[in-house]
């Protein structure tokens, strides 16, 4: 089963970049609610290491990554990415990421999920938050558009879709602004946003330049 514990050597970063290329070759009752497992933005998936609940009644996390096969009402079934198989159940309680918080009903068949939460007796994970087609990936500027950029990723060309009211800058570690004219071609970035299924692009939510921005691979 496709679900990672706290300790397991499962590399999520690598995961995750490799999951906006995967396509081609990308990517109730009881439940403890989601601030008491850790939180639920966009960058908390990323953080390392992850925090044991500071709560003694709180079971250890679980964790599902992989491409959301069904949607059987409140349960995905998530094919994982070295071909194992997760169950993972939305409750009352899960909140949900998909380029901004939103609603179970925007998880759609063929999404890339990453998903934290509770084992269950049953064998499901219940979910307290679900990032669905979140990638974060080391790029570099080829070209720059008033709504894409245009991203090297290793062999890779990626557009990067600016959403408006959404994507934003960050330069050289300072906090994110809405102003992207400081962005220039040939610049390393690091891309967090969502990719998307129908055409492999990524909408992106933010895009950090600046020394070591662009380097990992």
């Amino acid at each position: 089963m496709s679900a990672h514990r706290i300790s397991d050597p499962l590399d999520r970063r690598r995961f995750l970049t490799a999951a906006a290329l995967r396509g081609v070759t990308v990517v109730g009752t009881g439940v403890i609610g989601a601030t008491a497992l850790g939180a639920v933005d966009a960058d908390a998936v990323f953080a390392a290491p992850l925090r044991e609940p500071l709560d003694p009644a709180v079971p250890t996390s679980a964790f599902v990554e992989g491409r959301i096969t069904s949607v059987d009402g409140g349960v995905l079934e998530v094919a994982g990415s070295y071909g194992d198989h997760a169950r993972v159940r939305l409750t009352g309680a899960t909140s949900v990421w998909k380029v901004r918080p939103t609603t179970a009903a925007s998880i759609e068949t063929g999404d890339g999920l990453y998903a934290r939460g509770v084992p269950m007796p049953d064998g499901t994970v219940a979910a307290d938050a679900v990032w669905v087609n979140i990638v974060n990936l080391h790029t570099t500027i080829r070209g720059i558009e008033k709504t894409r950029l245009h991203l090297a990723h290793g062999s890779h060309e990626i557009v990067g879709n600016l959403l408006p009211d959404t994507s934003s800058a960050s330069y050289s570690g300072a906090a994110p602004t809405a102003d992207l004219s400081g962005l220039r071609i040939g610049q390393g970035a690091q891309v967090l946003g969502a990719w998307r299924p129908s055409d492999d692009s990524v909408d992106i939510v933010r895009v950090a330049v600046g020394p070591g921005a662009g380097r990992r691979r």
